[in-house]
């Protein structure tokens, strides 16, 4: 679609208003199948590694596809994996260039054109190798995961095709209308900052912060139980509700993710080797603490990023102590290697783990004494 422009007035010879406009554009066509596994179980029994089930074709971006769903793996290295790829099911002079992503139903960041516009191209042709995943997830998490129910689970296959850029004539017209994104995010953001019509007060390590009830009750059943039910959270004096054992500054992160659904700017571009994992493993805490689910996930995954010799035993631990089975899966899968394991055994951290969490340690042992 061509970008609207703005006016852009000249005066004739006979002194008359007339202007003309065009636009370089680059087209791009773009669309997502979704593909049901039904009968997990029967299909990691039936089809061997190696060996694929492959989706009925469908059309996407003025082309059509097909996925190749590998419930035990595309070849002997990834046995314990589920494998997926994206092929060209027609013959397309110089192939087709495309970006994709394959994600469970649930994962909307990987789905958001945001996301996808980053991603690397990929040339697909009919004849060549097709494009997707050998690793796309262990066989052991999908298994212990909600994402998997009554033995079925649901993915998703973003695919962007892009045009060559071209141009095109462009309108001048005398009004338009332009419908902004969402901006729900910026109004509560401004609500929380701004704490018009605030209705409740916590203290934390000295600092206070005011907040809506209902915006609390909303995002958190802890917080509605805390607030609206019976029970009571941290000390309550007056009006203000005491928290003890958080840092303000993530107490800070909580609210603005209750309010806004994303992490805090500041937090989205940190990038320090030691602050990003630590601030992400206190903000974990406080997501299992008020039964947030999705800011628990978000937080796992920022850090199975941080993983090493130094952060995997205490990682190991937080995974452990609050069920975090995703996060305690990588770390195993980091602790396969002799040589990290050697290395992280030198460790303070690894000394901790042995102390507070020895079943841990045993189901590590285990682990490595059956590969």
């Amino acid at each position: 679609m061509a970008p609207i422009l703005p006016r852009c007035p000249a005066l004739s010879d006979d002194g008359a208003s007339s202007g003309s406009a065009s636009a370089i554009v680059t087209d791009a066509a773009s669309g997502f199948h979704v593909l049901r596994i039904d009968g997990y179980s029967r299909t990691k029994s039936t089809v061997p590694n190696g060996q694929c089930v492959e989706s009925r074709p469908f059309r996407v971006a003025g082309h059509t596809w097909a996925i190749e769903y590998y419930p035990n793996g595309s070849h002997l290295e990834c046995a314990g994996y589920l494998s997926l790829f994206l092929f060209l099911k027609e013959p397309v002079a110089g192939g087709v260039v495309a970006q994709w992503e394959f994600s469970f139903i649930d994962q909307v960041e990987l789905q958001k054109p945001s996301h996808l516009c980053k991603l690397p191209e990929s040339t697909f042709d009919s004849v060549s190798s097709p494009w997707g995943y050998e690793k796309f997830v262990k066989k052991r998490l999908l298994e212990r995961s909600d994402r998997l129910r009554n033995d079925c689970f649901t993915l998703r296959c973003d695919i962007v095709v892009a045009g060559k850029p071209h141009a095109e004539d462009a309108k001048l017209p005398s009004s338009f209308v332009v419908v902004p994104p969402p901006d729900w995010q910026q109004h509560f953001r401004s609500l929380l900052m701004g704490g018009q019509g605030a209705d409740v007060a916590f203290r934390v390590g000295g600092e206070e912060f005011m907040a809506h009830r209902c915006v609390l009750a909303a995002r958190s059943p802890v917080f509605s139980a805390g607030l609206f039910g019976s029970m009571r959270e941290g000390t309550v004096r007056e009006d203000c509700i005491k928290i003890d054992d958080m840092l303000p500054l993530v107490f800070k992160s909580l609210l603005h993710f209750i309010y806004t659904d994303s992490l805090p700017d500041e937090m989205e571009g940190q990038e320090d080797a030691t602050a990003a994992p630590t601030m992400a493993q206190h903000l974990l805490e406080a997501a299992d603490r008020y039964d947030m689910k999705r800011l628990k996930l978000i937080c796992e995954e920022r850090l199975c990023r941080y993983i090493d010799v130094n952060t995997v035993a205490t990682t190991l631990a937080l995974a452990e102590q609050h069920h975090c089975l995703g996060l305690k899966e990588a770390c195993f899968d980091f602790l396969k290697s002799h040589k990290a394991l050697d290395a992280a055994k030198e460790t303070d951290g690894f000394q901790h783990l042995l102390t507070s969490c020895p079943s841990v340690f045993f189901e590590l042992m285990s682990k490595l004494a059956a590969r």
